[in-house]
């Protein structure tokens, strides 16, 4: 290192440098030439926006010619034949939403298009829309809404009633969906409108507190809403084939089904149907089930649902839900990608329904008699559900009593009463049992309660007398149904 510093210092003596005069000059002078050059450019930039705006000032209405000298980054609007396109597909949409007695979603949808002005035929439709909006007047019974129920509805008669031991079952709690379309047709033609229960009664805060109170829901005179929903969308194995998914074992559909669709899938259309197995093994997707055939009635008669109003569809969860083997159980049998996929299946269909309106809600884990219950079994098969099904569904306020036992009387729910306790603790505010009368229903301070009627074999063979209201059985009943049909 000694030697390295040796050769470094001294530093060696730099020869002067003689810098020539021009130089000396430039530098001397430079600042003050730069300072007013830039005035002298900032000057320029002054008269040229001055000129700008004389020239724009004097530029007549309507004249578009500095558009057409001046380069654009913006592509050209429609034309006239697509605005119009657009106008048309627009209205079709409108009418579709206006026809559920929506006229004020119908007419924001047509004045938010970007091309309202130039259509006048979308002014019409809003004048049109507010008109039949005048028409409408508040439902005044809002205590005395029926609801009706079913399971799931038979496709092949010839097998749902070929084997004695589910014959009788069958017979007395399912519809056929020959039997079902006749019922929507005939409650259609009587004035029926399909409401939800969230449009009937809702959770309100305000200065006075937090309570539940009756909606308001706007009809055409002489119409008559009702509320609808399923149990059991769960197509269990007994149902769709010879194994009924006994312990951890899980089912899947054969040829010895029972004429059931086995599973809810989202259709190429976007909307919710059903796969089908028929006795040759072959599987179709179409309208198995209440789901696909109500939403294609709608379809056809949009009036017939009130503000998109659907069903209300209940799962138990010891089996899986919409047909998909969602047990966690059943994870050791599938494999954990088969059994992973089931679940996303299953979330899929779940997140489908709901866009579409459906209500999706707990029918228990395992579908025992609630009123038979001591609390801490509702605690148990309640808090199953909820870390078991809600997890692949989604959060549920509403419950449809297995059985339709209810956890008590007439009376109103309180706390004092366990079991409410419970399920109020689990997130329900939504409590419906089965009853036979034409309506029931009950509005408690932080709840909604009522009653359902079931649209079965069992209530049309036995009690026709008490559906008169909503159609006529001797229209209805299908002559492939034994009788006489068992009694329960």
């Amino acid at each position: 290192m000694a030697g390295e510093y040796e050769r470094q210092w001294p530093p060696r003596r730099r020869k002067k440098q003689t810098m020539p005069k021009w130089k000396r000059m430039l530098r001397k002078y430079w600042p003050p030439i730069r300072f007013g050059l830039l005035l002298l450019a900032l000057a320029g930039m002054v008269c040229l926006v001055i000129l700008l705006a004389v020239n724009l000032s004097k530029r007549p209405a309507g004249d578009d010619r500095l558009e057409t000298q001046l380069p654009t980054t913006t592509e050209a609007g429609p034309d006239e034949t697509q605005v119009m396109a657009m106008a048309q597909q627009l209205v079709e949409e409108a009418d579709f939403i206006a026809a559920g007695y929506d006229y004020q979603k119908a007419i924001t949808m047509l004045q938010e298009f970007a091309y309202y002005d130039q259509v006048p035929q979308l002014a019409e439709k809003v004048t049109e829309y507010q008109e039949l909006d005048s028409q409408l007047v508040p439902y005044a019974e809002m205590q005395n809404i029926t609801h009706v129920f079913f399971h799931s509805l038979i496709v092949d008669t010839d097998r749902a009633f070929d084997k004695e031991y589910t014959n009788a079952g069958y017979n007395q709690y399912m519809t056929t969906i020959d039997e079902f379309v006749k019922m929507m047709e005939q409650m259609y033609n009587r004035g029926f409108v399909l409401v939800s229960p969230y449009q009937v009664a809702y959770e309100v805060t305000d200065a006075a507190g937090t309570r539940f109170t009756y909606g308001e829901i706007r009809l055409p005179a002489g119409k008559k809403p009702f509320i609808m929903s399923q149990d059991d969308v769960n197509y269990y194995g007994y149902m769709i084939g010879e194994t009924e998914g006994v312990g951890d074992t899980p089912a899947f559909p054969d040829v010895t089904g029972d004429g059931f669709a086995h599973k809810i899938v989202i259709g190429e259309d976007g909307y919710p149907t059903c796969e089908y197995m028929d006795a040759d093994g072959n599987i179709t997707t179409g309208d198995y089930d209440l789901v696909p055939v109500l939403e294609t009635f709608i379809r056809e008669h949009p009036d017939f649902a009130y503000r998109g109003a659907r069903a209300v569809l209940g799962m138990t969860g010891y089996e899986g839900v919409f047909g998909y083997r969602t047990k966690p159980s059943y994870e050791a049998a599938l494999g954990s990608a088969a059994y992973q996929k089931e679940i996303e299946e299953a979330k899929k269909v779940a997140q489908c329904l709901r866009d579409h309106g459906w209500i999706l809600a707990s029918h228990s884990y395992g579908h025992p008699r609630y009123g038979d219950l001591p609390p801490e079994k509702v605690r148990t098969d309640s808090d199953k559900w909820e870390n078991t099904v809600q997890p692949v569904i989604g959060d549920c306020d509403v419950i449809l009593y297995p059985n339709g036992s209810d956890i008590a009387g007439i009376g109103q729910y309180t706390f004092d009463n366990e079991k409410f306790a419970i399920l109020y603790e689990d997130g329900y505010r939504y409590f419906f049992n089965v009853d036979s009368h034409v309506y029931w229903s009950q509005l408690g301070t932080n709840y909604y309660r009522g009653g359902r009627r079931n649209l079965d074999g069992y209530r049309m063979y036995h009690n026709p007398n008490k559906l008169e209201d909503l159609f006529e059985v001797s229209k209805i009943f299908d002559s492939a149904r034994p009788t006489p049909v068992p009694k329960i």
